[in-house]
């Protein structure tokens, strides 16, 4: 028997005025079941419903829809770390669920995640992905403030606080999607993020 593909399901909803949208979601759905080589112009096109020519009222090239897909990307995950942020009124405890809803959105889409911080797509030549980038980043540096605020980061810059949740929650992520940490350690992901948050916290709040 020969085994058929399953097509991948079409956006809904598109009309004339939507075409940008429509590709955007397109997009979204080849890097999400294919990864970067899925994505390509005439497959977005192809995805949307639309000629392949239409693409490019919106993108000047393939680059410019893996930096639109990215900014989007992007500015889910900053929605992401402030729901959880403002979600919990204690600073060291928002603070850290800002870590853990990051290593929910990388686990949640790994293939767009590696793309977000991946060298693939310059983002230097894109400065609506790099400001969706700094939005992200910004809700840990609130959070990280917070705990300054508090009087819970020691003689600890939050700016530096900041950049060590990130770069923990970072780390650990990455390790995950690319399927090094199931080979360094037993552990679920949630157990392994808690003990590096112990270590974190207790390098970081005043003794």
């Amino acid at each position: 028997m020969t085994r058929r593909s399953t097509p991948i399901p079409r956006p809904q909803g598109y009309h004339h005025g939507d075409l940008r949208r429509a590709l955007l979601l397109a997009a979204r759905k080849l890097v999400e079941l294919g990864g970067s080589p899925a994505l390509t112009l005439r497959a977005a096109a192809q995805q949307a419903g639309v000629s392949p020519a239409a693409p490019y009222r919106h993108f000047e090239d393939r680059d410019a829809l893996l930096a639109a897909v990215l900014a989007e990307g992007f500015r889910e995950l900053a929605a992401t770390l402030e729901a959880a942020r403002v979600s919990v009124p204690a600073p060291i405890d928002s603070y850290l669920a800002v870590g853990s809803a990051y290593l929910q959105f990388a686990a949640g889409n790994p293939r767009l995640y590696r793309l977000m911080f991946g060298s693939e797509c310059n983002k230097l030549q894109y400065p609506d992905l790099l400001e969706a980038g700094q939005e992200a980043f910004a809700v840990v540096v609130r959070a990280a403030h917070q705990c300054a605020a508090a009087g819970l980061a020691g003689s600890h810059s939050p700016d530096d606080v900041a950049l060590a949740g990130w770069s923990v929650v970072h780390g650990l992520a990455s390790l995950q999607t690319d399927g090094v940490l199931e080979r360094v350690t037993p552990r679920p992901l949630p157990d392994v993020a808690q003990a590096l948050f112990s270590i974190l916290v207790g390098g970081v709040v005043p003794r």
